[in-house]
């Protein structure tokens, strides 16, 4: 399927607007939703492939800016070693409260987007894992995917690097794909078992997969890159969103006490 990536529009968010770039199939229709979101890079080479991968399997795919507040629009952050020093400033940097008011921000603009159904999953990566977790805590969120997804163990994120996600999971609805790596010094054993107790503590409809990788081996750019279990993990995600966003996993109306079935 043929995917265009020139869209973009700049989201109001209470602070400021929010650069957010939408790739979407080209045949005429409406398709379901995906937020991506990023690594602390912001829209690299890399997190746009990935959103034209998910885009050419028939969803809406759309990618904000997480540092917008702080950067100009447009502005992608190197993979070296000053590139991730800002990345991570910027991420304690900025109130946890920004972080949620974006994603609401972000789900009401793709839900109005003309090409969308109005169905909505999320899907991030490292930083944009734990986004996309707590994302899933917005009302409509059904599916949610998270790779590696930093700081929830440590409750670390944002300004002041003391975040409730971990509190707020009996917020989530939806059904969440958790995909590590076991080779991630970022999330080590205790951490992923931290995180595993919780949702399962609160009852959450979720599935684990830990690999044997390591941090951004979804990536395809650098030594870390493992095409095999990028490959892998892709199919798992697409196999979530389309069975929880389409059609299909809609829920039977129920059959009255006089009907008969067959």
């Amino acid at each position: 399927m043929t995917i265009i990536d020139s869209e973009f529009a700049d989201v109001p968010t209470p602070s400021g607007p929010m650069r957010t770039y939408v790739f979407r199939p080209v045949a005429p229709g409406r398709y379901p939703g995906l937020i991506l979101y990023s690594e602390i890079f912001q829209v690299t080479g890399p997190i746009r492939r990935t959103a034209a991968l998910l885009a050419g399997h028939g969803f809406v795919v759309a990618v904000p800016e997480i540092y917008h507040e702080f950067e100009p629009a447009g502005t992608v952050l190197p993979y070296d070693t000053a590139g991730a020093e800002r990345g991570n400033t910027l991420k304690t940097t900025k109130p946890l409260a920004g972080y949620d008011c974006d994603s609401r921000a972000a789900l009401e603009f793709l839900r109005g987007h003309p090409h969308c159904t109005g169905r909505t999953g999320v899907i991030g990566i490292c930083i944009g894992g734990h986004l996309a977790f707590r994302a899933a805590m917005n009302p409509g969120v059904v599916a949610a995917v998270c790779f590696y997804a930093t700081d929830i163990h440590k409750r670390s994120l944002g300004l002041g690097m003391n975040d409730n996600t971990l509190d707020r999971i009996p917020e989530i609805t939806g059904e969440l794909l958790m995909i590590w790596g076991r080779q991630d010094p970022h999330v080590p054993t205790e951490g992923r078992a931290k995180i595993h107790a919780a949702l399962a503590a609160a009852d959450t409809h979720f599935t684990w997969h830990e690999f044997n990788g390591a941090h951004a081996f979804l990536r395809d750019e650098g030594a870390r890159y493992d095409p095999e279990l990028a490959l892998q993990s892709y199919g798992l995600a697409l196999g979530l969103f389309r069975r929880k966003l389409g059609e299909g996993d809609l829920r039977a109306e129920a059959t009255t006490s006089s009907g008969n079935r067959h």
